[in-house]
């Protein structure tokens, strides 16, 4: 259902097998329950309850939640039950965290840091080029394909969610670093197997996202950056610095692949924060 009618992404319908294993599990072990018509409002407090005993974290705990509820709601669709017992259970409340950005001076420090004497390096320039520039994810970014480069239109097609398809602009500066990538360096990583990923390993395969997560933390280590930073942090960036500089929050949406404008809102609020600190820093009576 998740797959076929829903049209996830393989990620998320691993997390949601993941999630329900342990829910499962979880149940397996009450005396109480011994089919699913007996799991009750109160077995799934339990379960959440003690969730929160083992310091999960907020997200994990409502995306967790959300499987439940998604389960119990195709069981009785599906007519395996007479009810939903999770319809009234209220989601945990999830606190409101701004996400992490690097300044421009950041971005630019990380990606003048990164030697391209190289075909790893011109690749690492690369990858940390278009997730700053196109402010992709990273598992956009590791399935991207070279036909899915566009020079002359000076675009690429960018799968995402729910293999939703979205074009995406590429700037001047990322068109000629990855050119020089594409024509300079990926030649010698491919191999005779190699499919047509951009991105690729020493050993001519496509990179995976923790490969990209090993990538960024590498070069921000190495520009000597103390912040918490993955791929992500990268689109954050993107986000705010765009509406920052006074684009459309529905164009950063559509450049997102935001299904949901609200999704793409929290830039907004992460922007006045920012504004909150240059008046409180530089205003006399702030």
């Amino acid at each position: 259902m998740l797959q076929v009618e829903k049209n996830l992404s393989l990620n998320t319908i691993q997390a949601y097998k993941q999630d329900l294993n342990v829910y499962l599990s979880f149940l397996g072990e009450q005396e109480s329950i011994s089919s699913l018509s007996e799991i009750s409002q109160k077995n799934i407090r339990q379960f959440i309850r003690s969730l929160s005993k083992i310091d999960l974290a907020p997200a994990s705990m409502a995306r967790i939640f959300s499987s439940i509820r998604s389960y119990h709601a195709f069981l009785t669709d599906e007519k395996y039950l007479d009810e939903n017992p999770s319809l009234q259970l209220v989601a945990p409340k999830m606190p409101k965290k701004l996400p992490e950005i690097l300044s421009v001076e950041e971005i630019d420090s990380i990606i003048q840091t990164v030697e391209t004497k190289t075909a790893i390096g011109k690749r690492d320039k690369a990858i940390l080029e278009i997730l700053y520039s196109c402010g992709l994810r990273v598992s956009e970014l590791c399935t991207l394909s070279l036909g899915e480069v566009f020079f002359e239109e000076g675009v690429i097609r960018v799968t995402g969610k729910g293999n939703k398809q979205r074009m995406v602009p590429l700037g001047k500066n990322i068109k000629h670093i990855l050119n020089e990538y594409l024509i300079h360096a990926r030649p010698g990583l491919a191999k005779k197997s190699s499919i047509g990923a951009v991105f690729l390993s020493r050993n001519g395969k496509a990179l995976t996202r923790m490969s990209i997560f090993n990538i960024v933390k590498k070069w921000v280590k190495t520009a000597e950056i103390y912040k918490s930073v993955s791929p992500h942090t990268f689109r954050h960036s993107f986000a705010t610095h765009m509406l920052e500089g006074g684009a459309d929050l529905r164009f950063v949406q559509i450049m997102l692949g935001h299904s949901d404008i609200s999704t793409t809102q929290i830039y907004t609020h992460l922007d006045k924060t920012t504004l909150s600190e240059i008046h409180r820093q530089y205003h006399p009576r702030s």
